[in-house]
């Protein structure tokens, strides 16, 4: 018998398919976020241009956002600048005047940094060894080495807003690095890891496609060489950013949200480039290894004609909680546009990817599981007349006495972390640390997530 998955009292979600066994009747469905208000808009000078590059992040008691932005088109001449804003709820951002960064003369802005370097993605560091004064860190884009090619730049900064370059020596010179190359301290592999602008199988797009590649570091100094990630056999697309994401309500799980860009098509023939974008989901357990069984967009471009032209679409880093039922991303719209602006999107927590059933009902089997914990929480909504029941058996697939379907009451309603029971009143404490298999069955219903309490 196959070694079974032990996930411990860790959440699972359904974005790949590798604790299921069977499904009958069901299917795996990825679900789109819900456009909601605009969050930053081009208020000042400086920000004529919003910038593809930003990131959000809890800080304290509320959240701030990092964003790139210029006084106008910036290959025009106009220098990249960074800016920052803050929020108590991840809804209303409040942009401070810092008095940090000289600007045509003027402190009077809220700017963190002009450079040297742009793009600049920052992150709040999780390592328990990170010093004082660089307890936030940053990748930049510096000017082109060398060979001609972009290089990466590593800065440091004691509180968000007074920031350094770590060394006048780039980290990486092997560019190329046009877009938001992300790091951050990787709790679960307890080293940096830095996700950047590459191509498949060679230095640049040219010759191949655009894509995503990773190093890692003890030290935010030493890199290690580049790796490409991996998605398997899905076919090759032009993947832009990747605003990649530990997701820690579930450990161990990666997430990417990767604009994919389509250069032979042009809905608008009088826009002056090529190309239309969307949004993927991409997810992984390794960080390096990533699951593209939804080739769907997850964020299409959508109604507003504004959207539809090159690198328009776009989601920045960070997902934050912002009710206890819901998350909220962050992305660009109205690309090169002078109402370009962030806007908010909103999702069910925990709420990528569901196993769906109909109203003509379905199921699906793990494969076996080794879980700690006494009750089963589950993630799910039901419709006014749908259902869901759970059935725990042993490794081989055998019902457990008192666990049985006809013991499971019917389930229905919409609650992020319901509980299991049944009428036998039995206890799954015992079972705790044995392999055993879940068998869900639904009616014209949705599952998101499980994970066993104590």
């Amino acid at each position: 018998m196959r070694e079974p998955h032990h996930i411990g009292a860790d959440r699972q979600l359904f974005l790949d398919d590798e604790i299921i066994e069977t499904m009958t009747g069901t299917r795996r469905k990825l679900h789109e976020p819900v456009r909601r208000e605009k969050v930053i808009l081009p208020e000042h000078p400086w920000e004529a241009h919003l910038a593809i590059h930003a990131q959000q992040f809890a800080d304290g008691d509320g959240y701030r956002m990092v964003y790139g932005c210029a006084a106008g088109d910036p290959d025009g001449g106009n220098p990249r600048v960074t800016a920052m804003a803050e929020s108590d709820d991840g809804i209303t951002w409040t942009k401070l005047m810092l008095d940090v960064i000289d600007l045509d003369g003027s402190t009077k802005n809220n700017l963190v940094w002009k450079g040297p370097g742009k793009n600049v993605a920052v992150f709040l560091d999780e390592n328990p060894d990170a010093t004082r004064d660089a307890k936030y860190k940053a990748i930049a884009r510096g000017d082109r080495g060398s060979d001609g090619e972009d290089t990466l730049l590593a800065m440091s900064s004691p509180d968000g807003i007074h920031w350094r370059l770590m060394s006048d020596a780039p980290i990486f010179e092997d560019g190329p690095f046009d877009t938001h190359n992300i790091a951050f301290w990787d709790t679960w592999r307890k080293a940096y890891v830095l996700y950047a602008r590459s191509a498949h199988g060679v230095g640049s797009f040219k010759g191949g496609v655009r894509w995503i590649r990773r190093s890692t570091s003890s030290n935010f100094e030493d890199w290690t060489p580049w790796e490409q990630i991996d998605c398997g056999d899905t076919p090759w697309e032009d993947l832009y950013t990747n605003a990649c994401i530990q997701y820690n309500r579930a450990p161990g799980t990666y997430i990417m949200f990767p604009s994919r860009f389509v250069p032979y098509r042009t809905p608008n023939p009088d826009w002056p480039f090529e190309g239309v974008s969307d949004v993927v989901l991409m997810s992984s357990r390794d960080g390096l290894k990533f699951d593209r069984s939804f080739m769907e967009a997850f964020i299409r471009p959508g109604p507003d004609p504004d959207n539809w032209h090159e690198r328009s679409v776009y989601i920045t880093r960070g997902i934050l909680q912002t009710s206890p039922t819901e998350m909220s991303l962050y992305g660009r719209e109205h690309s090169s546009l002078p109402d370009v602006h962030f806007l908010r999107y909103t999702l069910r927590t925990d709420g990528f990817v569901s196993v769906n059933a109909g109203q003509g009902g379905g199921e699906f089997v793990t494969k076996p599981l080794v879980f700690d914990g006494a009750e089963l929480e589950i993630n799910y909504s039901t419709s006014a007349v749908g259902s869901l029941r759970v059935e725990v058996q042993d490794a081989s697939g055998r019902p457990i006495p008192g666990l049985a379907m006809d013991d499971c009451p019917e389930h229905f309603g919409d609650e992020i972390d319901g509980v299991v029971r049944w009428s036998s009143g039995a206890s799954l404490a015992a079972l705790a640390g044995s392999p055993v298999r879940l068998r869900f069955a639904l009616k014209d219903a949705d599952i998101y997530a499980f994970k066993f309490n104590p």
